[in-house]
């Protein structure tokens, strides 16, 4: 890591501006769930945002900066974050904003484990440890021991299957950063989320994949295109600002520190979740969702901690920037 790129206070401030936009969007989603599809929603505010990144591209240096010598990379990470998305939205259209929210909070652990065979970066035994404690918090949310469950197994289980797919999409901009812009692999990100979306409406856009589908998380993918009310429209202009925001946020983050430095301030979208969940849509976390939380968030700030008590300089030693 270049000094220009070890910039950790900047990248957490990112993070959480990019957090809170995020928690933004996916309350605003959540709202429009019943009425519209998924891809229609992708479409709508990547256009809109990818118009908010065009203008921070031009600010930072403009089209040059989208040469790249890595396609291929760019092209993973676009197409992970698409998956990512979909996946955990497909669950948010059926469980509570919090639960969702806190299954998916798996991520910044998984960031920490694959940080390791792919960023060459050094995790000791007490991360690690946080990590197990972190996935067993996501054990108790799912109840395995549980029959009855308010949701299928297969609902509760896509958050944490979107978790892995940003984790490593958040693994790779940090490979990236190094080398590329935050607008311009944003922008990248903006056109994957605009193809692929078109592409849903080309195969889908008319709904015919919908008729007799009684699954909420499939409707929700599948069901067809309907014009914008005059009432939602500021929703739909609201998800497109917030996706200019988080795609900008989230990659100047992951490229101006390291991953496992980053990746527990993501948490801060979690309260987010509960109170928008509480206030839009009378959700409350059950007690088995509660104590899930506080094992997952434990075991975040746990790495966090770590990661600094192993970056301070030791009195008459050399500090040893960027090592894990």
């Amino acid at each position: 890591m270049t000094n220009a790129l070890n910039r950790p206070g900047l990248g957490i401030l990112f993070i959480c501006l990019g957090v809170v936009a995020i928690s933004i969007n996916d309350m605003l989603i959540k709202l429009l769930s019943g009425g519209y599809p998924l891809h229609q929603m992708v479409f709508a505010r990547s256009a809109i945002g990818l118009i908010f990144t065009i203008g921070l591209l031009m600010y930072e240096g403009g089209p040059r900066l989208l040469r790249t010598s890595m396609p291929g990379f760019h092209a993973l990470r676009g197409l992970l974050v698409v998956l990512a998305n979909m996946t955990f939205y497909a669950a948010v259209a059926v469980l509570p904003l919090g639960q969702a929210t806190a299954l998916f909070f798996v991520a910044p652990l998984f960031i920490t484990v694959l940080s390791i065979p792919l960023l060459g970066e050094q995790v000791g035994a007490w991360r690690i440890g946080a990590v197990l404690v972190g996935f067993a918090g996501v054990l108790i949310m799912q109840q395995p021991w549980k029959a009855d469950l308010d949701a299928s197994r297969l609902v509760l289980l896509l958050p944490v299957i979107a978790a892995g797919m940003y984790a490593l999409m958040q693994v790779l901009t940090r490979k990236l950063g190094a080398t590329m812009r935050a607008s311009a692999m944003a922008i990248y990100i903006q056109g994957t989320f605009l193809i692929v979306s078109a592409g849903f409406f080309l195969i889908a856009g008319d709904g015919r994949f919908a008729e007799g589908v009684t699954n909420d998380s499939l409707i929700f993918l599948l069901r067809a295109w309907v014009w914008p009310t005059s009432e939602d429209w500021p929703v739909f202009i609201g998800l497109g600002l917030c996706s200019g925001i988080v795609g900008y946020c989230l990659s100047a983050a992951y490229r101006m520190a390291d991953a496992a430095t980053i990746a527990p301030f993501e948490y801060v979208g979690l309260p987010l979740a509960i109170l928008w969940g509480w206030s839009f849509f009378d959700e409350w976390p059950s007690i088995a969702t509660w104590a899930g939380c506080a094992l997952i968030i434990g075991a975040g700030l746990t790495v966090f901690i770590r990661e600094q008590i192993r970056n301070r300089p030791q009195p008459g030693r050399r500090a040893r920037w960027g090592r894990r």
